[in-house]
């Protein structure tokens, strides 16, 4: 598609970096406003964000190189080219949940209502990066000859398979996510106790990750057998936690009364 943005002289624009950075933006935004709304402490909202920012650049990379070792180990300074693409979602949430709870407790914030104002933001902050993955090329999904959206990368920049029509997987996800996003928001109005959005996000991305895998191409991500990615094992994890936390939280909430 489009991994370079712009590019004048010797400055380069990526369009993946550019649109996580837009990404990271609205969520911010979206997660003050809430907080203003709610009467949370939106400092602490701009504070936490940028700690988990850092924390989950750091692990989805960490990830990312991992899964992609035997390149990286004879290609070292390209592990801190974020900007071209190479970020794995859950390995960047593996670093950013700790980093929350830790400012959170620190700051004495309520770690449920937190997560419930940052939920529906991470949704669509994710929604948006993946549009970066799909102009770099990135995660890019199996051949599909036979489907009318099938897309074809041509731009040899790009990070996928060239000249042959693939799903367009980068584009399942943030449909998904945007979707997830609007759900989450949709049922604020809804919310019985605290936690439950966060969570709800939680299940509901896990299904959608669990789904877009069968159609991802990009064989480097790592399995745990044929056919069933690591990013499909953390799904199921994922999913199994958030139906745990789901009923013991709605529990807890009962019991209170």
């Amino acid at each position: 598609m489009y991994p370079v943005l712009i590019k004048i002289g010797p400055l380069t624009i990526h369009t993946y970096g550019f649109l996580i950075a837009i990404g990271f933006v609205i969520a911010l935004l979206l997660a003050v406003r809430q907080a203003k709304k709610t009467g949370f402490p939106h400092e602490s909202i701009v504070d936490i964000g940028f700690y988990v920012l850092i924390a989950g650049i750091i692990g989805s990379r960490i990830f990312f190189v991992m899964t992609n070792w035997p390149y990286y180990k004879n290609h070292p300074v390209d592990i801190v080219k974020i900007w071209e693409g190479g970020l794995v979602f859950y390995g960047g949430m593996l670093f950013a949940l700790p980093a929350a709870i830790w400012y959170a407790k620190r700051k004495g914030l309520h770690l449920w209502s937190t997560a419930d104002i940052w939920a529906p933001s991470i949704a669509i902050g994710h929604a948006i990066g993946r549009l970066g993955c799909f102009c770099a090329g990135c995660c890019y999904g199996t051949p599909a000859k036979d489907i009318p959206w099938a897309v074809t990368f041509t731009d040899p920049e790009s990070l996928a398979i060239l000249g042959v029509p693939l799903h367009p997987s980068q584009l399942y996800e943030s449909a998904g996510e945007f979707i997830n996003f609007f759900m989450l928001i949709l049922f604020r109005r809804h919310q019985s106790f605290k936690g439950q959005i966060f969570w709800m996000y939680i299940l509901n991305y896990s299904i959608i990750r669990f789904v877009v895998e069968r159609f991802r191409g990009d064989e480097v991500r790592g399995f745990i057998f044929p056919g069933f990615s690591i990013s499909q094992g953390i799904s199921v994890l994922m999913l199994i936690t958030a139906v745990v936390f789901l009923v013991w939280l709605k529990r807890k909430k009962g019991q209170a009364k």
